[in-house]
């Protein structure tokens, strides 16, 4: 087991819509376990700058590079939904910072590959892999989409206590599209090198369980778990999210 002051810090990355604060209950957990953690706000997600329509996967990038560089030894990349691709991508650009990454019900595709391209060719055998998608609201110029509330409630925090689907919902923030429809390119010598833990979330429907599994199918190679929860298992079973990732984080060796 290694010293308890050598472990990475855990950078943890939203997916579209969300930001840090849906972290907050699993923070806690990874800090008592001696695990430090960052969870970062996207540009352009509401919360940092950026306009909708400079908003881009390589912005996302050089955002976490940043992060990463203020901080000593390797990270721990966790990435959730959409936050998946960005974790990809940074895995790629700098894979000697990289001790592990977790993809929290998210998007882990080929290099190449967009996530609206696995769910065009699952949609015949599965009509629910669009997801929030026919629920989205668009600005007049299409760089911002937005959840409604009640399709958030029903899509993303569906087994969360009403009041605090209510308040998770509230928090959500428009989306730009450049941030969104995202596609990473990744090599075997960079991102494919460095040890994968993937969590799925059986009663997802938002990435639901075939796309997950169908991802878990092209980039073999990732330990998986399971949750019996919805789209959010951070705010749903931090518990359960906060072992498997400690687990995680204690297997791995090089991380100095």
């Amino acid at each position: 087991m290694p010293d308890l002051d050598q472990k990475p810090t855990l950078i943890l990355i939203h997916g579209a819509w969300a930001g840090s604060w849906g972290w907050h209950k699993l923070q806690p957990l990874l800090a008592a376990s001696a695990i430090p953690s960052i969870a970062i706000d996207l540009p352009g997600n509401g919360v940092t700058e950026g306009a909708p329509g400079e908003i881009c996967l390589k912005g996302y990038v050089e955002y976490v590079i940043q992060e990463i560089e203020s901080v000593q030894g390797k990270v721990v990349l966790v990435g959730h939904s959409g936050g998946g691709v960005t974790a990809t991508q940074v895995a790629e650009a700098v894979p000697e910072r990289v001790a592990g990454i977790v993809f929290v019900t998210a998007m882990m595709l080929p290099s190449g590959m967009g996530f609206a391209q696995l769910t065009a060719a699952l949609k015949a055998a599965d009509p629910s892999v669009i997801g929030i998608g026919p629920h989205l609201e668009w600005s007049d110029d299409h760089l911002l989409s937005h959840v409604p509330a009640q399709a958030a409630k029903e899509l993303f925090l569906h087994d969360l206590p009403e009041d605090e689907a209510e308040a998770a919902a509230a928090k959500l923030t428009p989306q730009p599209e450049g941030g969104r429809a995202i596609v990473a390119r990744w090599t075997e010598e960079g991102f494919g090198s460095i040890p994968r833990l993937y969590v799925e979330a059986l009663k997802d429907r938002s990435v639901v369980l075939s796309a997950q599994r169908k991802m878990q199918e092209l980039v073999p190679g990732a330990k998986v778990v399971s949750l019996d929860t919805g789209h959010f298992p951070q705010a749903a079973a931090p518990e359960a999210l906060a072992a498997e990732i400690i687990r995680f984080t204690d297997s791995l060796v090089d991380y100095a």
